[in-house]
């Protein structure tokens, strides 16, 4: 056996990728990406994205449920 530890590669991070600055709750589109089929937020290790803005996705993701831009479930 070996002693070695595997790192896994860093994800890219979408936000970045897509010039996004401030996450916001009516930019629908942009949330869409975070989101799996069954409107579930995706987590940290799928989004690459740090824990502050993670936070801040799933409050945006929140706030866009709460309003009615963003469905709680989806089938």
């Amino acid at each position: 056996m070996h002693n070695t530890q595997h790192t896994q590669p860093e994800k890219d991070n979408i936000l970045i990728n897509n010039s996004v600055r401030r996450i916001d709750y009516k930019d629908i589109t942009t949330l869409k990406k975070f989101i799996n089929p069954h409107a579930r937020v995706l987590s940290r290790k799928k989004t690459g994205l740090s824990a502050k803005k993670q936070r801040e996705l799933a409050n945006a993701i929140k706030r866009a449920r709460f309003l009615g831009l963003l469905p709680f479930v989806s089938r």
